[in-house]
């Protein structure tokens, strides 16, 4: 059912297990979303093939967080379809100003090539959208946000759906009532993402390996 959704109405939204969204990008109307199949992507599970740890270590790029929100919406909005409408990009913007709204940025010189943003509240992280203007732009930046996650007491990572690149990367489908029993437990704990980004893409490549 369409609603108006305020910043503080979708911040209590995430607490209760649901997001928005829009038809497209036209449409300010929203509506809540609580799929019966949940996409997670485990924290401690993340898969680095061996690709991909090539090109972490590769180091000709670099990796920043909360240096260009508004710029990473946009790029993840530049698409032909798209439900990041004219609405959903103000409140998550009003998110980011409240400092509850995060992206993580992949640049190679000035240019900005991948990238991921999403909310955080408690220990949960939820991811809303990635975009990608080169080859593993948005594999990198979910590499290393993944680490900068753990190394910062997060316990959940959500994916709201689980597509096949997400897939590749570790990514999961779990049952509605098994997300909110995790949500549950991530609220009740408290995470923080104002540490040290990883020292390089080395370093992101042996704290996954170490784990998985």
């Amino acid at each position: 059912m369409p609603v108006t959704i305020t910043p503080d109405l979708l911040l209590e939204g995430y607490r209760a297990g649901v997001f928005p969204m829009a038809e497209h990008r036209d449409d300010d109307t929203l509506f809540w979303v609580d799929p019966r199949r949940r996409g997670v992507l485990p924290l401690g599970g993340f898969h680095i093939s061996r690709s991909l740890a090539r090109a972490l270590r590769r180091g000709d790029y670099q990796v920043t967080l909360d240096a260009d929100f508004t710029a990473v919406v946009d790029a993840c909005a530049d698409r032909p379809e798209t439900w990041i409408s004219g609405e959903i990009r103000r409140l998550y913007l009003a998110l980011f100003a409240r400092g509850a709204a995060h992206s993580l940025e992949v640049w190679q010189g000035r240019d900005l090539v991948g990238g991921v943003y999403g909310v955080a509240i408690g220990a949960a992280f939820c991811g809303e959208s990635m975009f990608s203007r080169r080859t593993d732009g948005s594999k990198i930046a979910l590499a290393w946000l993944v680490t900068h996650l753990r190394a910062g007491g997060f316990t959940l990572f959500d994916t709201q759906f689980i597509t096949p690149h997400l897939g590749s990367l570790g990514g999961v489908e779990i049952a509605r009532a098994e997300y909110h029993r995790l949500l549950r437990a991530a609220l009740r704990d408290n995470a923080r993402l104002d540490h040290p980004l990883p020292a390089s893409g080395q370093d992101v490549v042996q704290r996954n390996t170490q784990t998985s």
